[in-house]
């Protein structure tokens, strides 16, 4: 499942890039939840969550319907 996420990510990853941030995919626990850390301006940005909630998560979930949630660490 961690290959799977890691793709999804890499496909997000250029959009955040171009505004000088990143994500890091940290752990898929064994409940369905993906842990990434937001790192660069994406790390300090105050829309942030809006970033992981309505960007990363949303497309993770269309991928790949079994993941819960996903959560910055």
């Amino acid at each position: 499942m961690y290959d799977k996420v890691a793709e999804v990510i890499e496909k997000i990853r250029p959009y955040l890039m171009q505004d000088g941030g990143n994500v890091e995919l940290l752990e898929v626990t064994d409940d369905m939840i993906v842990k990434v850390k937001l790192v660069g301006a994406c790390g300090t940005c105050p829309f942030s969550l809006h970033t992981l909630k309505n960007g990363i998560e949303q497309m993770v979930k269309k991928e790949i319907p079994e993941i819960k949630e996903v959560v910055n660490e």
